[in-house]
């Protein structure tokens, strides 16, 4: 079949989503499918993007059919590209909604495209209702929602909020594992990298700094988890989408400095072996969450997780047997990582590795195809 991506892909830094949508087309290109992925010449305009910039330096992949073509606020643009779909015809076209301010776009140009009578579109929905709410997401948010087919979403409070806004089907299917950063390597080798010492219990937080992710709320919970493991550091590595300051005035005002490492830049893609494979354990502090994809990539590093009880958070990681979930606060969260810690975070492995089995790209395809069907 002949099947077209619609979402963030190179030459955009498009985080987690990119990494996905680049890796869901090797899959249907293994299946033996035509697959291209059409991505955004622009896809925020600059005063709406909190990072430093939206554009990576890494060279575009040379496996897969990527074509920049879709500006997110020019409507002269989606017609123009919705008429190109429509005459492609594509057997199936997959769309990735994640955020109310796409929906006028990604509305229109589907419109436009499926006036072909022939392709179906099956949305995969990461967020219907957004972590960090504005005036009028709800109004967009419904442009968007009766266009497709049908939807996939990767947790079942996604799942549900689909069904406020659609009676198209909808599925779930849990995010399958990023398993192509590379293999694991060392910890002595990652340590050695990142020039983190031997003897160090290591915490990573991992991926952009937003709000909703509750990094204040790990390091409120640091002063506890110190005076139990004194050899305690927090690897922060993610790029700051949220003022900078009030993390740097609260480790100041904790007295927490010693006992944390801030890589606060953007991480490369060949770079994040490094900082799971240095770890011990991941955390994610959500304060409200749909689903992560820092939680298939410690499945794929074999990294025990502590997550927190928000969102789809922890229907990936049964409590006791990968990690821990906590409530999220800053004493549980503390306590539960203590826990993990005197456990012995190699305890979990051997679930991790039974676990991870059930999260792969084949699941992911099939229910794709069947939807479309």
């Amino acid at each position: 079949m002949k099947i077209i991506i619609i979402g963030p892909a190179h030459p955009l830094r498009g985080g987690g989503m990119a990494t996905f949508n680049e890796r869901l087309a090797r899959a249907f290109n293994a299946e033996g499918h035509h697959t291209s992925i059409w991505t955004f010449s622009l896809q925020y305009p600059s005063f709406l993007f909190p990072g430093k910039s939206q554009y990576s330096t890494e060279p575009a992949p040379t496996d897969i059919s990527i074509r920049v073509c879709i500006n997110s606020i020019n409507p002269v643009n989606w017609i123009k590209v919705g008429r190109h779909l429509k005459k492609e015809k594509p057997d199936i076209i997959v769309v990735r909604f994640w955020l109310p301010f796409m929906g006028p776009c990604l509305g229109t140009l589907l419109r436009i495209a499926k006036k072909n009578k022939f392709s179906k579109v099956v949305c995969i929905a990461d967020n219907v209702i957004p972590h960090e709410k504005r005036v009028g997401d709800n109004v967009l948010t419904r442009y968007f929602m009766p266009v497709p087919d049908a939807f996939i979403t990767m947790s079942k409070q996604v799942q549900e909020d689909v069904k406020t806004f659609s009676n198209k089907p909808v599925k779930f299917v849990p995010h399958p594992l990023y398993d192509n950063f590379g293999e694991a390597i060392s910890k002595h080798e990652a340590r050695k990298n990142l020039s983190i010492g031997e003897q160090e219990f290591v915490i990573l937080f991992f991926g952009f700094i937003r709000k909703y992710k509750g990094l204040d709320l790990l390091l409120e919970a640091m002063p506890s988890i110190v005076s139990s493991i004194p050899n305690v550091k927090l690897l922060v590595a993610g790029e700051f989408y949220d003022d900078p300051k009030k993390y740097e005035s609260l480790i100041t005002t904790l007295g927490i400095s010693s006992h944390i490492i801030l890589h606060t830049s953007f991480i490369a893609n060949e770079q994040i072996k490094n900082y799971f494979c240095a770890a011990d354990i991941v955390v994610q502090p959500y304060r409200n969450a749909t689903q992560s994809g820092v939680t298939p990539l410690a499945y794929h590093f074999e990294l025990p997780m502590m997550v927190t009880q928000v969102g789809g958070l922890a229907d990936m990681v049964p409590d006791g047997m990968v990690g821990t979930v906590a409530v999220p606060t800053a004493d549980d969260i503390a306590e539960k990582i203590i826990k993990m810690y005197k456990t012995g975070p190699q305890s979990y492995i051997p679930a991790i590795q039974e676990q991870k089995k059930q999260y792969s790209w084949q699941k992911m395809v099939d229910a794709i195809i069947a939807l479309a069907k």
